[in-house]
């Protein structure tokens, strides 16, 4: 894998091995004020220039990833527990970022509502990767 490349697709093997765990950052590093161990609606895209976008989950050409979910532990949707299940939703239509200075790694998709649109980040922790 390149952190390079155009675009990525990147495994939960990648997520394991390329992002630090929450908790490693700087207490002065940038993205410490980015915290979301669950799911959180932000005003608009987390990016440069704070974050490097390492690649995505969702594979080029999927116009229709599973929206089925995976949980465990009694966990839901919002839950910080809940496992970063690669393969399904909704970590399957994400990107991946990886902030610059510390490699803390955060996933990013955008919610299409009926009337509306979200913007969810979530922090990576490499021991909740499925």
């Amino acid at each position: 894998m390149s952190t390079g490349a155009a675009w990525a697709l990147l495994t939960a093997a990648d997520l394991r091995e390329h992002v630090r765990p929450p908790g490693s950052a700087p207490a002065d590093c940038d993205c410490a004020r980015l915290v979301c161990p669950g799911w959180e609606s932000v005003s608009s895209p987390v990016g440069e220039p704070l974050l490097e976008r390492l690649g995505s989950l969702r594979a080029e050409g999927d116009d229709e990833p599973t929206l089925t979910e995976q949980h465990s532990e009694g966990s839901s949707y919002w839950s910080p527990n809940a496992p970063i299940a690669t393969a399904f939703f909704p970590y399957n239509r994400c990107e991946v970022w990886l902030c610059r200075r510390c490699a803390r790694g955060f996933l990013q998709y955008t919610e299409y509502g009926g009337y509306y649109v979200d913007q969810r980040l979530r922090e990576i922790d490499p021991g909740r990767v499925v």
